[in-house]
């Protein structure tokens, strides 16, 4: 298992949203804001997390899912552009990432839309015991989609 029903370890959506992307990107760079668009509903809040700066900056989430409980993921900033990209990828905090990220890429279609492209990709995952639990995707691609439609009501 592990893959979508086309076979594969990663999934994409996109959505053209009616705003500049410097002000969605605005919101995706403060983590603060990410439970208010979330479209799995596992985000509850960040643990007072600075803006994300660059590659390398680090932020915690507090989750919940109905499998595991309450939990909480470190993220690691592993892509960002300004006003262009930003991804993370999870891992337990003090350990490191198990694989899988988030990456948000942002194409300007003019000065006020941009098509915003949610990619969930665990094709790096190695851990055995992880694979064995069959629990890639975790997200559904309407909950991603979910997710890009509250961020555009937030813009």
């Amino acid at each position: 298992m592990n893959e979508t029903a086309h076979g594969e370890k990663k999934q994409t959506v996109t959505r053209t949203i009616e705003a500049p992307a410097k002000d969605i990107f605005q919101i995706l760079t403060l983590p603060a804001r990410h439970q208010e668009f979330d479209g799995s509903g596992m985000v509850r809040a960040d643990e007072k997390s600075q803006r994300l700066q660059q590659v390398g900056d680090t932020f915690v989430m507090n989750m919940h899912n109905e499998r595991f409980g309450d939990y909480r993921m470190e993220n690691h900033v592993v892509a960002y552009d300004e006003n262009k990209l930003v991804g993370w990828k999870p891992a337990s905090p003090g350990t490191e990432a198990a694989g899988w990220q988030w990456v948000y890429q942002l194409q300007s279609v003019d000065q006020d839309t941009t098509e915003v492209s949610l990619t969930y990709d665990w094709s790096q995952v190695t851990d055995a015991d992880l694979l064995a639990q069959n629990i890639f995707p975790a997200v559904s691609e309407e909950q991603m989609d979910a997710s890009l439609a509250g961020l555009q009501s937030l813009v």
